[in-house]
């Protein structure tokens, strides 16, 4: 792939990963430049006819009745970017702004906006060129869209706001200056086409539902070292018990299970050390499939918003009209970003609870808290107070955004998403459960130290072999914040799946 073409309606999460981590160039699709030059002939006609027009010869919101004359459609559409970037809180990160401004452009590809080649070129050429706004992630109520951090966005398109260019933070105008790019002055209608949009939430759920897809992989193959380490019983993962309860979620976590732990040793059998293991280990398909089916609807939601247009008005020059609707309301977003930190959140519950018994003598058979010379030393006993504290927040953190709703715009908006919120809530969420995960693979790995390692499957011990070569055994207490960074950090770079990519294909 040497670049991507925007036309509206075909863009992919592959391809906005390409964009976004390997800076494969963005270019308009022919049929896009069409569409573009089209729509805004017919805004300059409106313009040209002083028709009344919401957002193109009006004010915006309560003041949709406010006529404003031709004259000053310039000055309308830079007060509406510079009184709307009122953002607070941390920046968001790159990739979430840089995927933003993929995603508004795509939008704008379809030619129901009516943004001038000018405008959505400069866009383009930032996205090219790394010019990336420095974007607050607090101030969006999910509808009129994201009106707040889009507007941020596009104050650096104006030569206003920051930006990150060549790793420093500069003036929007100095940022595109560096670049070799000059700002635009907003005509008729381009404001509104610009921070109209779901851009901010869909761009989380972007990179929500990327991290997500590893997750779910990771939960099983992470669960199965656990199982061999507590030589887990695996007939409860046999294909049969999934086919009587056809969910494809189940199936697919059964499966994976099923085949990373073939020809390991260290597994039994119904009846061999006991007749069934505790729900942590026994349901595991049930759980991950659960959160395996919801994760399916997010991505399904995520990538239509991809491809979909959700400004207001919308410019439809087949038939003559500009119809104002809602397609700016964030609620199909919200309602999926609320649905993934949920599903995540599941994989962080039952991961904290296999934690419980990897350390506790009681239900493991193993040495307490996973240590030589327990009472001198505190092993593990304290990281599954972290696991715990991360659970537990983030069930805070899956208090549904979407069922709450503030009006806003002297009741012109009186029902809106929240679905940024949602969004930003996903990600925590997603981070915490990287965090669980670190620990329980960290005591597995530990567990199976005292077992013989070399009897795992041939695929779990590709994955003990690449912790242990960066984490070594714990004997005696050491701080074990460092060991949980440093496997965190193999869990998000995406090696652990890397390594096992030749011996098994996963669900």
């Amino acid at each position: 792939m040497d670049k991507v073409l925007l036309d509206g309606q075909s863009l992919t999460i592959d391809q906005i990963k390409k964009v976004i981590y390997e800076n494969i160039p963005v270019e308009l699709s022919a049929n896009g430049i069409e569409q573009v030059k089209r729509s805004r002939e017919y805004v300059n006609d409106i313009i040209s006819k002083e028709e009344i027009i919401y957002g193109i010869t009006t004010g915006f919101g309560k003041f949709s009745d406010v006529f404003i004359d031709s004259s000053k459609t310039s000055q309308l559409q830079l007060n509406l970017i510079i009184s709307h970037a009122c953002g607070v809180g941390e920046k968001f990160s790159d990739d979430i702004v840089k995927t933003m401004m993929l995603l508004r452009a795509n939008s704008l590809a379809t030619g129901y906006s009516g943004i001038t080649m000018e405008t959505l070129t400069l866009l383009i050429d930032m996205i090219n060129k790394n010019v990336i706004p420095v974007v607050p992630s607090q101030g969006s109520l999910g509808a009129s869209g994201d009106l707040v951090p889009l507007a941020h966005m596009a104050l650096v398109m104006l030569g206003r706001g920051r930006a990150a260019f060549n790793g420093a933070i500069l003036t929007g105008e100095q940022a595109l200056n560096d670049a070799g790019l000059k700002p635009v002055e907003l005509k008729a209608k381009e404001g509104l086409a610009l921070i109209n949009g779901t851009q901010a939430m869909t761009s989380c759920g972007v990179i929500g539902v990327d991290k997500s897809n590893e997750i779910k992989k990771l939960a099983d193959l992470i669960a199965s070292v656990t199982c061999e380490a507590l030589g887990g019983i695996i007939d409860a993962y046999d294909h049969r018990i999934a086919l009587i309860r056809p969910h494809k979620g189940q199936k697919d976590s059964a499966e994976n299970l099923r085949t990373i732990l073939e020809g390991s040793k260290l597994v039994t059998r119904q009846g061999e050390v006991r007749v069934q293991d505790a729900y942590t280990l026994r349901c595991v398909p049930q759980v991950h499939g659960g959160s395996r089916e919801a994760l399916d609807y997010v991505g399904k939601i995520i990538n239509t918003e991809i491809n979909s247009v959700t400004d207001n008005p919308l410019i439809f020059t087949e038939t003559g009209e500009v119809i104002s609707g809602g397609n700016f309301h964030g609620q199909p977003v919200a309602i999926a970003m609320d649905v993934l930190a949920i599903a995540v959140s599941e994989f962080a519950n039952i991961s904290e609870r296999r934690i419980e018994r990897l350390v506790n003598p009681q239900l493991s058979g193993l040495p307490p808290f996973l240590v030589e010379e327990g009472g001198l030393n505190s092993g593990f006993m304290i990281p599954q107070y972290v696991a715990a504290s991360l659970v537990s927040e983030n069930k805070g953190l899956c208090s549904p955004a979407s069922v709450d709703s503030i009006p806003s715009s002297a009741n012109q908006e009186d029902h809106v998403s929240m679905g940024t919120i949602a969004a930003r809530k996903a990600l925590k969420v997603i981070d915490n459960t990287i965090n669980v995960f670190a620990i329980e693979l960290l005591c597995a790995i530990q567990a199976l130290d005292f077992k013989e390692p070399e009897m795992m499957s041939p695929v779990t011990k590709e994955v003990y072999k690449l912790v242990r070569g960066e984490v070594a055994k714990l004997t005696k207490d050491r701080e074990l914040h460092i060991d949980i960074n440093k496997c965190a950090e193999i869990i998000k770079s995406g090696n652990i799946l890397k390594n096992i990519e030749g011996l098994v294909k996963l669900n």
